[in-house]
């Protein structure tokens, strides 16, 4: 991915910006056309906002990291492309867990 494209992005509050791993083959090796396949529900954390502001004024840290993979909710967040790459736009509410 060029620099470019990740640098366009800058998530707000505790949004996080993930690109998309999309799966085209089935565990047997049987590939997949589009129309068949799941929404992805894993990718690479690319960008995060600087976390949400509570009551007290103070900003939240955010539990995931540029570079993670993560594993996300199947309908969770927006999806969005540049440079024919394909991003999702997700609360980190919407983040199930970090894949070591």
């Amino acid at each position: 991915m060029s620099t470019t494209t990740a640098q366009q992005i800058r998530p707000l509050g505790d949004r996080v910006v993930v690109k998309v791993v999309k799966e085209e083959k089935t565990a047997g090796g049987i590939l997949l056309p589009d129309s068949a396949q799941e929404k992805p529900q894993f990718g690479e954390v690319i960008a995060v906002g600087p976390g949400r502001i509570l009551d007290s004024g103070e900003r939240t840290k955010l539990d995931v990291a540029k570079g993670d993979k993560v594993l996300f909710a199947k309908y969770g967040g927006t999806e969005i492309k540049l440079d024919g790459e394909a991003f999702l736009v997700i609360s980190e509410k919407d983040i199930l867990g970090v894949i070591a």
